[in-house]
C-alpha cells in the first residue's frame, strides 16, 4: 500500500460505528421519563443538580427534556429557544409548535451525525401540551435525527427499555399527577441488572409539568414541599394543587443569554 494513503472504511461501517458510539454515551446517562397525566404532561428525571437541568421550558406550551452529554443538549436547548422566539415574534405565538421544533432539531442532529467527526451523544424529547389529552404532542429524537411520535409515555437514558416495559404494564390514560409521579419515580429506582430497587428522595429528582389549565405559559417546576406532598399523598387519586408558589414551583428561564455553568461534558 502506498505510504500516506488513507484506510478505506465503508459508509455502512462508518455509520454503524457512529451509532454505537452515540448509544454507549447515552446509555451512561441517568434516565428521564415523560408521561401524560390527566391535566397535562409530566417530566421526571433522576438529577440531583439544581443548576444543570435536563428538563426546560422552550415556549408557552412546549418543553424540552434530554439525556446524554450536557454541553451538547444544552446547545440544542438554547437553539430551540432562539428558534421559538424568532418564529413567534416574526409570525404569531401560535405558529411555534412542537412539530416545527422537532423538525428543526432533526435536521441539526442528522447533519451532525452524517457530516461531523462525531455524532451528538444525546436523545431528546420535545413535548407540547394541548387543550385536551388528544391534542398533546410528544416527539422523541435520537442522535441521528430520527423522529418518533410518542403517545402516553417515553423513557430515555440508561435502563430505558426496562422502564418502558414497566410503563406499558402500569401506565394508563387519566392518571392523576401524584399517581403519575409515583409511578415514574418507582421505575427510575429499578436496577437494570435485576438488583434491589433504589428509593429516590425528592432531592435526587428533577420534576416539571406542562399544565394545560394554566394560561399561556404552562411550564412549571415542582420542587420542595410540594413535590414531597405529591409523592407521599395518602390518597394518590387526589391531587395536591400545583399552586403558583415560588418556593416550590419555579419557571424555567427562556432567555438564551442566560448561560448555565459549564461542565466537562459527561453524560447526565
Amino acid at each position: 500500500m502506498t505510504a500516506g494513503m488513507p484506510f478505506y472504511v465503508s459508509p455502512e461501517q462508518l455509520m454503524k460505528d457512529r451509532a454505537d458510539f452515540a448509544r454507549k454515551g447515552i446509555a451512561r446517562g441517568r434516565s428521564v421519563i415523560v408521561l401524560a397525566y390527566d391535566n397535562g404532561i409530566a417530566f421526571v428525571a433522576e438529577n440531583p443538580s439544581r443548576a444543570l437541568h435536563k428538563v426546560s421550558e422552550i415556549y408557552d406550551r412546549i418543553a424540552f427534556a434530554a439525556v446524554g452529554k450536557y454541553n451538547e443538549f444544552e446547545n440544542l436547548r438554547v437553539a430551540g429557544v432562539r428558534y421559538a422566539d424568532l418564529r413567534g415574534y416574526s409570525y404569531d405565538r401560535s405558529d411555534v409548535t412542537a412539530r416545527g421544533l422537532a423538525n428543526a432539531y432533526a435536521q441539526t442532529l442528522g447533519t451532525v451525525f452524517t457530516q461531523e467527526s462525531k455524532p451528538y451523544e444525546v436523545e431528546i424529547v420535545v413535548a407540547e401540551v394541548g387543550t385536551s389529552p388528544d391534542t398533546d404532542q410528544v416527539y422523541r429524537l435520537t442522535y441521528d435525527g430520527s423522529v418518533a411520535d410518542e403517545h402516553g409515555f417515553v423513557a430515555m437514558g440508561g435502563g430505558a427499555e426496562q422502564i418502558e416495559t414497566g410503563l406499558r404494564e402500569q401506565w394508563r390514560a387519566g392518571l392523576h399527577l401524584s399517581e403519575a409521579l409515583t409511578l415514574a419515580v418507582g421505575l427510575l429506582g429499578t436496577d437494570p441488572a435485576g438488583g434491589p430497587a433504589r428509593e429516590l428522595s425528592p432531592s435526587q429528582l428533577e420534576v416539571a409539568v406542562l399544565d394545560r389549565h394554566r394560561p399561556r405559559r404552562t411550564f412549571r417546576r415542582i420542587t420542595g414541599p410540594l413535590l414531597e406532598r405529591l409523592l407521599s399523598s395518602d390518597d394518590p387519586t387526589r391531587d395536591v394543587p400545583v399552586a403558583d408558589d415560588s418556593s416550590s414551583v419555579r419557571d424555567a428561564t427562556t432567555n438564551p443569554q442566560t448561560q448555565r455553568p459549564e461542565t466537562d461534558g459527561a453524560p447526565a
